[in-house]
């Protein structure tokens, strides 16, 4: 069954899905969606990094993922806007990523395939860093998953009840490293954010509850990879972008329905 390239394509597509569906809920939840984007960017420095030194590309991206998003944890409230923080860091490690990338003489690097995704050329091995890093950041979530919504909704409340809202919030961020890393293959540097923003969005019209939104989420990003990869098969589209634009399409069409509903 893996032989099948549109195989090994959809099950990464939906392990992917299944990883961003919780995680992207409470990015939205905490409107942390530039944070995403930021940790995203700062992956292609360590796509250069493990290109130069021969590593796993998985382990140079998850390095320089967590770097990122724990250096923003350390200096956030210490005189500048957490979004001033954000750009910074983020555009200074794609540059120095993309500047890195030009001294590897030696290499062909496909930099479009790492920034928007090269879906269809997923093998075993990505297949089994991806459906393992899904069920880490799943079962990541899943434990700590009240303390997590406690921390979100109010920071007082958790103090109170014995959570440390920090503790949680770099639970968040090891999460996001690994989601960002096991992503890259899917849609690429570029559209990770899209994948953990649109679906939980989408999802939010939809829901009653938390749990309720993560599995709305979860089904939107697993249909948007389905359909997604199916209309680039017949329409020759790139396949990471389309997942996207599906998911996009879903999002547009539940939100003009929520507002129907509102307004009736």
């Amino acid at each position: 069954m893996l032989d099948d390239f549109m195989m090994r394509a959809t099950l990464a597509g939906v392990g992917v899905a299944l990883a961003a569906a919780p995680l992207g809920c409470f990015v939205v939840w905490r409107r942390m969606a530039y944070f995403g984007d930021a940790t995203a960017h700062a992956a292609i420095l360590g796509i250069a990094l493990s290109l130069a030194l021969s590593i796993s590309v998985f382990a140079g991206a998850l390095v320089i993922a967590l770097v990122m998003a724990l250096t923003v944890n350390l200096l956030t409230g210490r005189g500048y806007a957490m979004d001033t923080l954000l750009g910074v860091l983020a555009h200074s490690a794609l540059a120095f990523g993309l500047v890195a990338v030009s001294f590897l003489s030696g290499i062909r690097i496909d930099l479009m395939a790492y920034l928007f995704g090269d879906i269809l050329a997923v093998s075993r091995t990505d297949l089994a860093v991806i459906w393992g890093g899904a069920a880490l950041v799943v079962a990541l979530i899943g434990w700590r998953w009240s303390a997590l919504l406690t921390a979100t909704l109010n920071e007082d409340l958790a103090y109170a009840s014995g959570i440390d809202p920090k503790r949680e919030q770099l639970v968040l961020t090891l999460a996001l490293a690994i989601t960002v890393a096991v992503a890259i293959k899917v849609v690429g540097v570029l559209l990770i954010a899209a994948m953990l923003i649109i679906p939980a969005a989408a999802a939010r019209p939809l829901s009653r509850t938390p749990e309720g939104m993560a599995v709305v989420a979860a089904a939107i990003g697993s249909v948007s990879a389905l359909v997604g990869l199916r209309a680039a098969y017949v329409f020759d589209t790139p396949a990471g972008p389309s997942i996207v634009c599906v998911a996009a399409l879903v999002f547009a069409m539940l939100s003009i329905v929520g507002s129907l509903r509102t307004s009736t």
